[in-house]
């Protein structure tokens, strides 16, 4: 497949991601958790690519993108503030947290691992991901 420019080659892989982060909101069961991991894994795997859009920002088809994200992680937010079992499970959340809070948490995230040696994003992740957690949780 041919791509106009390397934004567009960027957002292709986004919007793979993207489709794979909806269908795991939809299953039964799906936290917060759960995306936020597959969004690190994604993450670890896309740094080149994260770091081709990262000028572009502006850019109304990667503000689709993150738009779709902020969506799916609104609705698992949501639940992980609430009182019930399966949110305490997940790792409940403080109720001031708001979508966009996670959508910076998302991008401070991904900007550390642009950062980092393909060896070293792993250990990275996980050290950044506990920081921001601190921040996060109730």
């Amino acid at each position: 497949m041919h791509f106009p420019d390397r934004t567009s080659l960027a957002l292709a892989v986004f919007e793979d991601g993207v489709a794979e982060l909806e269908a795991l909101a939809a299953e039964p069961g799906a936290t917060l958790d759960d995306l936020l991991t597959l969004i690190t894994e994604q993450t670890i795997a896309s740094t080149a690519f994260i770091e081709m859009v990262s000028a572009y920002g502006d850019d109304l088809r990667i503000i689709a993108v993150r738009d779709r994200v902020a969506k799916v992680l609104d609705g698992k937010l949501a639940e992980a503030r609430g009182p019930r079992p399966e949110a305490r499970r997940a790792g409940h959340v403080r109720a001031d947290l708001t979508t966009e809070d996670l959508i910076l948490a998302v991008g401070m995230f991904a900007a550390v691992l642009t950062m980092r040696p393909a060896p070293a994003r792993r250990v990275a992740a996980a050290r950044a991901w506990a920081l921001l957690r601190k921040g996060m949780d109730a």
